[in-house]
């Protein structure tokens, strides 16, 4: 119950983004809701495989690859979802940043 609830709660995040970041489009709340679910199956299988093949940049930059990670990962999510746009880097890294503080406080509500 606490996994359905937090996607809803995803998808309002990505709503929301997509309204206060110029760049980023969601056609509406099936497109939010399905790209919080193909983000969270590309974070849950992707994101690992990416982390590791990238460890030796990740350590010469001190940890700042992995922002390019998540940015990859949006542009998956955008190329998989209709509906779901992103137009440029910035636009994707300021989503990213966004989603992950989202994402952060509904674990430390929810877990």
């Amino acid at each position: 119950m606490n996994f359905l609830i937090k996607l809803v709660l995803m998808a309002v995040a990505v709503m929301a983004g997509a309204n206060f970041i110029p760049g980023v489009h969601v056609s509406g709340f099936k497109s939010a809701l399905i790209t919080a679910v193909v983000l969270a199956l590309l974070n849950t299988f992707v994101k690992p495989i990416l982390q590791v093949l990238t460890i030796p940049i990740t350590i010469l930059t001190l940890g700042l690859f992995l922002l390019v990670i998540n940015v990859i990962i949006i542009y998956l999510a955008a190329r998989l979802v209709d509906g779901f746009s992103v137009n440029g880097f910035i636009p994707a890294l300021i989503f990213s940043i966004v989603l992950s503080i989202a994402s952060s406080i509904l674990n430390g509500i929810f877990d």
